[in-house]
Formats: structure tokens, sequence, C-alpha cells
């Protein structure tokens, strides 16, 4: 047999397995993710703001906001039960809140990056500070949603008790980023006048060419080695899901980011404004866990760690966790190195 008749076997038979287990699914399970109990405390246009039930273990004080990114859907961070960031958190006792910027649409093109930080998130927090009776809350921000906690600390630091940033690009600029390569060449400011939104589709379609033979070919190779189980093919459907699942981003908040950020490299150059707000990292007065991947293509470990140069000294603690991008919260090894940072550190 040649090598590409045997390639092409292999291709049949990964097929046929992966057809197999498939039919199992459809018939006997449902492929749910974000399942854990959780009640909407707050909607306003397409944002939803919901707070998750709680486990019955001793409660901590702080309510914990988590802030994902604009791009994909948060229910990565409870994709399922082996794998929540939500439910490890829950089980350590965490008032956990999360919210769920929706699917923008064309009536959402115009919304800012002042809309999405002194409108919605900082509505958002009031609804929490007002439904838990508390003075302060903590906040996890995930990738972009690092970006946004950042500077809401950094304007309302009187709200906030502790930040956790978890991979978040702060210097754009950095040799290793390859989106800086990309993206910083895009001339968005054409677009101002009239912005259009993103569509999803193509945030998709983007995301794989950073790595296309290994996201596009590679996975769906010897599946048979790598799914053999029910549980093994929900896990998998559940990331393709997640993966396919991206909103459509708007407009102008999406040329604003492009400019402040991956252009103007606004957090390490000091000329961030949001609105008519000028954001200074420097004026956070809570401490910061700034959490980054050893194996990170989105953004590398060199763009996070630039944090510690824009935050005083006496308020910033690092670590590093093992995997990529995704991988590094939600690969059962790396959270549970994850969670046993995040309980020492938040108290």
């Amino acid at each position: 047999m040649t090598h590409k008749q045997s390639a092409t076997a292999n291709w049949h038979d990964n097929l046929a397995s992966l057809n197999e287990l498939y039919k199992g699914v459809q018939e006997d399970h449902k492929v749910d993710v974000g399942m854990s109990p959780k009640v909407q405390l707050y909607k306003e246009n397409k944002l939803r703001l919901y707070q998750y039930e709680a486990l019955p273990v001793k409660q901590k004080n702080t309510p914990l906001l988590i802030v994902y990114a604009l791009v994909n859907r948060p229910f990565i961070t409870d994709l399922e039960p082996d794998r929540s960031l939500v439910l490890r958190l829950l089980e350590a006792g965490y008032p956990v809140f999360l919210i769920d910027w929706g699917y923008p649409d064309e009536s959402d093109k115009f919304t800012s990056l002042d809309d999405y930080i002194n409108g919605y998130l900082y509505r958002s927090i009031q609804q929490i500070h007002r439904h838990t009776n508390s003075k302060k809350i903590d906040l996890l921000g995930v990738c972009q949603g690092g970006v946004f906690s950042l500077c809401y600390s950094a304007l309302y630091p009187e709200s906030i008790r502790k930040v956790i940033t978890l991979v978040t690009p702060i210097n754009f600029h950095c040799d290793e980023s390859n989106l800086h390569h990309w993206v910083s060449g895009i001339k968005s400011s054409l677009s101002n006048t009239s912005p259009n939104n993103i569509p999803g589709k193509l945030l998709t379609h983007f995301f794989k060419a950073m790595r296309p033979y290994l996201l596009n070919r590679d996975k769906y190779r010897n599946l048979s080695k790598r799914i053999k189980t029910s549980t093994q093919l929900e896990t998998f459907l559940r990331m393709e899901k997640w993966i396919n699942d991206s909103p459509d981003l708007a407009g102008k908040a999406a040329i604003e980011f492009i400019e402040k950020f991956y252009q103007k490299n606004g957090f390490v150059n000091d000329n961030l404004t949001i609105g008519k707000k000028t954001v200074q990292l420097n004026k956070i007065t809570s401490p910061v866990l700034n959490l980054f991947a050893d194996n990170d293509h989105i953004v590398p470990a060199s763009s996070s760690q630039a944090l510690a140069q824009l935050i005083k000294p006496t308020l910033y603690k690092e670590s590093i966790l093992e995997g990529g991008h995704i991988g590094a919260f939600t690969r059962v090894s790396s959270q549970k190195k994850l969670i046993i940072t995040l309980k020492k550190w938040l108290g």
C-alpha cells in the first residue's frame, strides 16, 4: 500500500469510528454546554448578567464577576462539569456572576468601547453591588475581558477588591504576537463614519488561519486514538461548538479596539482613553493577579507579563499556567493548578 493509499484508509477508518460514536450521542445524549444552574439577574439590550446557584458549602463574602471577551461565547468557562472553571469556583464557595454580551446585530454597530465599559459593565457591577449589598467585588477577566476589567479597575478603583487577568494581552506590540503583525496594518479609521459589524464567521476563519494545519486538519487525524468513548466525543463536540460559535462584533467597538490597542498600544504607551475618560493602570488600587499560559499562540506570555511594569509592584503578582489560550483553564490538569492559585490568592 502506498503512503497516499494508507493516509486515505486512515481517514476512512477515523470517519467510520467517529460516525459510530456520533450515532450513540445522537440517540442517547444531548450535548449541552453551560450546565451549571444560574439565574438572570439583569439584562440590557443583548447583555445578560447571570448569578450561579451556590453549592452547599461555606460561602465567601465577596462576589466574583467573570468578564469574558466579546469574541466567542462565555460558556467556555462552564464547558462541562469536568472542565468548568465556574463549577470549580462554586465548589470553593465563591459567589459567581458572569456577563454574557450576547449576539450584536445591525442595531449595535455604533456601540463603542465606552458603551461596553462605562455603560454595560458599569451598570452590571452596580446591579451586583445592590443585589449582594457589597461595596466591593472581585473581577476575573478572560482575554479581552481582562482588558475591560483592568480599564474598569483603573476608572472605578473604589468598587474593586481584587482583579484577576487570565490570558490577557497587555503589550499588543510584542514581537511574539502574530495578531499584532496581522491586525496593526488594518486601515480601520476609514470605517469610523459608518462602521459595519465584523461577522462572527470571519472571526472564526481568522483564528483558525493562525494555526491552519493544527486547527483545520491535524485535529481530525487519528480521531480513533483521541476519541474512544462517548464522553470524549461529547467534549470534542462541545469544543467544536464553542470554536464555531462566534458572535458578530459591534463595528465601532471593534474599530476602537484595533486602533487603541493593536495600533496605538494604549496600555504600554499610556495614551488610552475610553469615551472621555483617561485610563491609567497605575490608578488601580486593588491587588492584581496576572495569569498567562506557556503555550499561548493568541496572547504570548511576554504580552501579558508587560503588566508588571504598569501596576504598582506591591499590588502585582503573576503565575504561569500550562497549556494554550483556552487549555490553560479548560484542561483538567491545568484547571487544578489554576483553582489552587485562585483560592490561595482570593482568600
